[in-house]
């Protein structure tokens, strides 16, 4: 365990001089907005496994140092909340960075698998998973969980380099271009806190006007969450938060019913919200959130957008390529529905290459 300033100074030293080092974190994030940092674990080989400990040191800039090398690949599993955390931790913003969750879709298998599955299906080893509860703030931890995390990046160097070996040489651009996606923050750091409004479940169903409560009451959630560091939920619950928005409440009894909220939360943010409802509901028109579109195909449509499936499915299987990793249900009915004016990931990259050949003669 790297406890100790002088001892990350000196294993940092090492890692610099590597080609590439697999790194994982462990932490809890139950009740508080941030996630609490409890090991990092890093490896320069299967053999060479370290856990170092943010709890005991307080400056992590060495490891920031490291992350943000060129030079030196960093190797995650299913990096983005991982990369969320220690650029949080470190003030740094990694570069190089290889995910084994991603490029494995890729390489005929599925994108989604985990960590176990994967070490499983490429180096028949099955790991022990007997400690996903646990504390990782809790001091000492015991040998199982000091072994479990370290297997969580004892192998990840031998993954990356059986997986480079499988990708398909047509494809390797591919991929290379969906992993320096990782050297740019917005593509991890999460959904822009003007937009989380439009992930409340049924935000579709409201008109304009509530719309724009609702996107305010977020933004407001978002920053109260942050200052008190508690989870958005425990400020007040999505489905109050969109029954205030449907409602356009005007009084704090009001409040009361839109749900699971408690006399005391109302007390506490009740002229806030009430403020907030005020505000929304007299601002201009064009400072309005745009009423949630909602893409529905015809029948002729339907039918090309099965063709379509069974395009992607098939391109998919040439390139040897997860189907998935080329667009959801809702970037293929847009592109289906406006190719020339749909917007997103399917229109640039190689997921505009992939698509051309259908796009192009199909629609």
């Amino acid at each position: 365990m790297i406890t100790t300033a002088e001892d990350l100074q000196a294993l940092m030293i090492r890692a610099h001089k590597t080609d590439a080092v697999a790194l994982d974190t462990e932490f809890v994030w139950e009740r508080t907005y941030y996630p609490r940092l409890g090991l990092i674990q890093l490896a320069l080989s299967n053999e060479e496994c370290f856990l170092i400990d943010p709890c005991a040191i307080d400056d992590l800039t060495p490891l920031g140092k490291l992350l943000a090398d060129t030079e030196v690949v960093k190797i995650f599993h299913d990096a983005p909340q991982d990369l969320a955390i220690l650029r949080s931790a470190t003030g740094a913003d990694p570069q190089n960075v290889f995910d084994t969750k991603l490029v494995a879709g890729f390489t005929g298998f599925p994108s989604t698998l985990s960590l176990a599955v994967l070490i499983e299906r490429l180096l028949d080893i099955r790991l022990e998973k007997s400690q996903t509860r646990t504390n990782w703030l809790k001091r000492p931890l015991d040998p199982k969980q000091e072994e479990y995390a370290l297997d969580d990046v004892r192998y990840l160097r031998a993954i990356r380099v059986l997986l480079l070996t499988r990708v398909l040489p047509d494809t390797r651009s591919w991929m290379e271009e969906e992993l320096q996606r990782f050297d740019t923050p917005a593509n991890y750091t999460g959904i822009d806190v003007r937009d989380r409004y439009l992930k409340i479940k049924g935000s579709g169903k409201l008109n304009q006007r509530s719309l724009a409560i609702l996107q305010n009451l977020v933004i407001w959630r978002e920053k109260e969450a942050k200052k008190r560091n508690r989870p958005r939920g425990h400020i007040v619950k999505d489905p109050v938060l969109l029954s205030i928005a449907r409602q356009q409440v005007e009084k704090k009894t009001q409040i009361q019913n839109c749900g699971e909220i408690s006399g005391k939360s109302v007390e506490s943010y009740g002229d806030a919200i009430l403020e907030i409802v005020s505000t929304s509901l007299n601002q201009a028109d064009s400072a309005c959130p745009p009423l949630v579109r909602h893409i529905k195909l015809n029948k002729s449509e339907k039918d090309i957008m099965a063709k379509f499936h069974d395009f992607i499915i098939l391109k998919s299987d040439i390139h040897g390529i997860d189907p998935p990793l080329v667009g959801n249900k809702s970037e293929l009915k847009e592109l289906l529905k406006s190719p020339s004016t749909a917007e997103g990931r399917t229109r640039r990259g190689w997921r505009k290459q992939f698509l051309a050949e259908f796009i192009d003669t199909g629609v």
